[in-house]
């Protein structure tokens, strides 16, 4: 697929992959509002492809991302400064949870951050709310917010002390130290730390080998458990489990892993779409 120049975002679908890249290399692909929506709209497509497993969302340039953009920034400071959003805020999603990217969490295909610079602030947040992080040896991590009077924005104070524990959760908020990525990798916030020029193969590499062998049904439904039970009681994730294993049972997925296995060959499992 070719980009058009002006293209913030681009999706690009090589079955059973789609890349989603930030196309912002100048400015550190630093969000602006247009862009925000446009990486929304490109994960709803992915999501909605039959032919898509799993999603890669990376960056071009040196940068995976710096963050909102800092005259956006500038600008929502003095609109809440002042009392009023307005046109500085950006519009909600349609995900019912509040906070920049949540809908990541919501979208029932794996997605994996290709993180192949820095990543602050909202980068952080954005690494963050992907199921996996592929680090290159060149990436760092920085959450950026304490330096600018600001919290654990959208959601990190749920999501990292249960990525990297509690201690290393606040040492990364408190200090907003440079993170880089071996270190990102010993405290298990980045699942794997490969060559800068290997990275995007070892994001989409990773996808084609669930693609081979995975239902992507129960892909969905252990991501969907997994976040759901990360806030619940131990009975009611067991419940829940349990119910989610009679369900599945019940669909062709599991006659097929059976007959698969059975006649020593890779299975054929429904893919995941509305198109």
């Amino acid at each position: 697929m070719t980009s058009a120049p002006d293209e913030l975002v681009t999706l690009d679908i090589d079955d059973p992959v789609a890349v989603v890249t930030l196309r912002r290399p100048d400015k550190l692909n630093a969000f602006t509002h247009p862009m925000l929506r446009a990486l929304e709209q490109a994960v709803a497509d992915a999501a909605d492809d039959r032919r898509v497993v799993g999603i890669v969302i990376t960056a071009e340039g040196r940068g995976f991302s710096a963050g909102l953009d800092a005259d956006a920034l500038a600008a929502a400071s003095a609109a809440a400064s002042n009392g009023d959003g307005g046109d500085n805020t950006p519009p909600p999603s349609g995900d019912h949870r509040p906070g920049l990217f949540s809908y990541l969490l919501e979208t029932p295909k794996p997605i994996i951050a290709a993180v192949n610079g820095v990543a602050a602030g909202g980068g952080f947040v954005l690494a963050a709310k992907c199921d996996l992080r592929f680090a290159a040896e060149s990436a760092s991590f920085v959450t950026v917010f304490s330096k600018r009077g600001l919290i654990a924005e959208h959601g990190l104070s749920y999501l990292l002390p249960r990525q990297v524990g509690l201690g290393d959760a606040l040492d990364l908020l408190w200090s907003s130290r440079r993170l880089d990525a071996a270190e990102a990798k010993e405290l298990g916030f980045a699942q794997r730390v490969v060559g800068d020029d290997d990275l995007l193969d070892a994001a989409c590499g990773y996808v084609r080998a669930l693609a081979a062998e995975v239902s992507p049904a129960s892909l969905a439904d252990t991501k969907r458990l997994l976040y759901a039970h990360a806030g619940t009681s131990i009975d009611t994730a067991f419940e829940e489990a349990d119910m989610a294993t009679y369900q599945a049972l019940e669909r062709p997925d599991a006659t097929e892993g059976v007959a698969s296995l059975l006649e020593r060959r890779a299975p054929d499992f429904d893919r995941l779409g509305t198109r």
